[in-house]
């Protein structure tokens, strides 16, 4: 786990290294405009514009992945127009690196027009940062929004002035593809990343002080990017990113659990009465945040649990459900594993017949390695007459919701 963790890190190190001028040159190819006509287009001031380029850049406040939707405009000139695959490929350059949405807007505006020398470019960011609840918050605030929203845009040359017609053209042409930019809202980016708020500062100094080792090691993981901890933007970065893995420290789940289940005077076998038709009760859509072991970055979503209870018994409270979902997320986990794990403590609160499905987004796919935008994992875990019955397991599966994953 340590050297991939090292590589996760280190994966953002291209983002330092390549120059765009490596990758504009070579592919900016000669292109006509109007031939003795009034108007633009072509390579002589027709608008371009590239939408939906999904990439990943990384937080340079807690140093976790946050998710973008980048849009670029251009207007070609000097008759000449650029290989669209390099507007992806520079935004990809300063997403790789630690960075906050504005700046990137800012860093890949300026690049493209000193690159390409167009009449003007125009770059929008829709960004999506992942709000981990912790621990205590996770079981009680059902309402959990686990994701803070942003948009950002920046303009160069023709589209300086962001009142100018062609703003209207570029906006037109990326609502005509629905993607409502109003919606979200110019915002200062300065202070959205979720580790900024004022209970999390106060937390932040408490864990400088309890752990400075891990800090001075995140520190010196900076400085082999090439940045500077000592940066105004990033001093208190180490910290803030030693306080989120300190959320998954190893918690006793008996002795959490046991105000529960010593309440509990076994609802689900009531009287002793065994003879009793079983019926299959369920729970759906319980939220689940948990960190991967083997990259050190999160993966969240949703765990459906299903058992048997012989009728008439009360079924398992959602809240005692949610605890134990929560307690095993708030690890570092494999998603083979939670499933498991919540299954067979389950079984041990209902009797042994369990059924229990995770479906996950792992940014751990997305933000590194393949880069699987879109992609999610489902796993299941059967015990007891789930195991034997496919019936009452095809049962339980078609009740599961047909809804995506809550994501950005």
């Amino acid at each position: 786990m340590p050297i991939k963790s090292i590589k996760n890190d280190f994966c953002l190190s291209p983002g330092y290294r390549q120059k765009v001028k490596d990758i504009v040159q070579g592919a900016l190819f000669p292109e006509a405009g109007l031939d003795n006509a009034v108007g633009h287009a072509g390579g002589a001031g027709g608008l371009v514009v590239v939408r939906d380029l999904n990439l990943f850049s990384y937080c340079e406040s807690c140093m976790l992945p946050f998710q973008v939707k980048c849009h670029v405009g251009y207007v070609p000139s000097g008759q000449r127009v650029v290989g669209l695959s390099k507007l992806s490929r520079v935004a990809d350059v300063f997403g790789k690196r630690l960075q906050e949405p504005q700046r990137l807007a800012d860093e890949v505006c300026s690049a493209l027009h000193h690159g390409i020398k167009p009449a003007g470019v125009a770059v929008m960011l829709q960004c999506s940062h992942i709000h981990f609840p912790n621990l205590e918050s996770a079981f009680l605030d059902s309402n959990h929004q686990g994701w803070v929203k942003l948009l950002v845009s920046s303009g160069s040359g023709v589209f300086e002035n962001e009142s100018a017609d062609i703003w209207a053209d570029f906006l037109s042409l990326l609502k005509f593809r629905g993607i409502d930019v109003e919606k979200t809202g110019l915002r200062d980016s300065s202070n959205w990343c979720p580790s900024r708020s004022s209970a999390g500062a106060n937390a932040v100094c408490k864990v400088e002080s309890a752990n400075q080792g891990m800090v001075t090691a995140v520190a010196s993981i900076l400085r082999s990017l090439g940045e500077d901890p000592l940066r105004k933007e990033l001093v208190g970065t180490p910290a803030r990113f030693v306080k989120w893995l300190m959320n998954f420290q190893n918690c006793n789940l008996d002795m959490k659990l046991n105000g529960f289940v010593s309440a509990r005077v076994d609802p689900l076998h009531p009287n002793g009465d065994s003879c009793k038709e079983k019926q299959i009760h369920s729970e759906l859509n319980l939220s689940v945040w948990s960190q991967c072991e083997h990259h050190l970055l999160p993966f969240y979503g949703v765990v459906h649990i299903g058992y048997t209870a012989t009728e008439g018994s009360n079924p398992i409270g959602k809240s005692l459900l949610q605890s134990i979902v929560c307690f095993y997320g708030f690890k570092l986990q494999v998603q083979e594993r939670l499933t498991r794990q919540i299954a067979e403590t389950v079984a041990s609160l209902s009797g042994g017949d369990v059924i229990v499905v995770v479906e996950a987004n792992h940014t751990c796919m997305i933000s590194r390695g393949i880069e699987k935008f879109g992609s999610s994992t489902a796993t299941i875990a059967v015990l007891g007459r789930f195991s034997t019955d496919p019936a009452a397991r095809a049962k339980f599966l078609q009740s599961l919701p047909n809804t995506a994953i809550s994501g950005p």
